[in-house]
């Protein structure tokens, strides 16, 4: 009896040739971040579970894929191939499974991006739901200037580059996003007060709100974490987690920096919250800038 698949209307005849099998369970990751599971791929792709689950062994083994704890994804082979790694391949590995436990603790959208000039360039995003209501995707780019991810990294450049990336004219996405370099020149100063955690509220698209923090390196940022909700969310809960995470980070790929070392110092009175802990009062205070009508920036 031939083995039924868990969407049988998917394809009902699986084709005979192990390339063409090979081939159908690649075409079946529609992005370099995609994690399917093993029922995703015999769904996505018609073949039997038993099937799939040997052919991805094999392409696990030949580094086509990668195999982890939150399933299969894109290995360094096809990513190379591809053109896709951009040089960010350490980066978004290190990164991986920091974005997903952020993703699982809070149930918002957590993401990966790097500075390109003067736009954000998105390697990683992982989400549930919400995920869809998210305009960014991977491979996507945003005006750095109007994303908290953005934000977190240009703060931690000299005035003088952010102006050059920048130039003098910044574009308005929404009502919320900010015009000119003064005032962008003044959040960045408070980023830095706060401890590298930046905010946005509808600055980017209206009704979505963030909240990042830059991976930093001896040369400054080399990229951005993120986690994504509506503007409803109460983002003071989640930053302490981003912050961590983009310490943790830090740490892994830069274990000799200036930025490690005063990470490892302040590791003790930084301990990652539990789930649904955050900031006392009067620390949270002291670390993120509140505007004049007493909303995040």
């Amino acid at each position: 009896m031939r083995e039924q698949t868990a969407d049988p209307a998917v394809r009902r005849d699986p084709p005979p040739s192990m390339v063409e099998r090979m081939t159908l369970i690649l075409d079946a990751f529609d992005g370099r971040s995609a994690r399917l599971t093993l029922e995703d791929v015999a769904r996505r792709t018609g073949l039997p579970r038993s099937t799939a689950h040997r052919i991805l062994d094999q392409l696990v083994r030949q580094r086509w894929l990668e195999h982890n704890a939150h399933g299969y994804g894109l290995g360094r082979r096809a990513l190379r191939l591809g053109g896709r790694d951009g040089g960010h391949g350490r980066i978004r590995e290190v990164a991986a499974p920091l974005l997903h436990e952020l993703q699982i603790t809070t149930g918002l959208v957590a993401q990966l991006a790097v500075l390109d000039g003067a736009e954000v360039y998105y390697l990683d995003k992982v989400g549930g739901r919400f995920a869809s209501c998210v305009p960014s995707r991977v491979g996507g780019r945003a005006p750095a200037h109007s994303t908290a991810l953005g934000k977190a990294m240009l703060a931690w450049l000299e005035p003088e580059q952010v102006d050059a990336r920048l130039g003098a004219g910044l574009h308005r996405l929404t009502s919320r996003t900010i015009g000119d370099l003064g005032t962008l020149h003044q959040e960045l100063h408070r980023i830095r007060q706060r401890r590298g955690l930046a905010f946005e509220r509808g600055e980017s698209f209206p009704g979505i709100a963030c909240v990042a923090a830059a991976i930093r390196g001896q040369e400054g940022p080399a990229a951005g974490i993120s986690l994504v909700g509506d503007v409803r969310t109460p983002l003071e809960n989640v930053a302490p987690l981003v912050a961590a995470a983009a310490r943790e980070a830090s740490l892994t790929l830069f274990p000799g920096s200036g930025t490690a070392r005063r990470a490892r110092a302040r590791r003790a009175e930084c301990v990652r919250p539990e789930p649904g802990a955050t900031w006392s009062p009067e620390t949270l205070n002291r670390l993120l800038a509140l505007d004049g009508r007493g909303e995040w920036m």
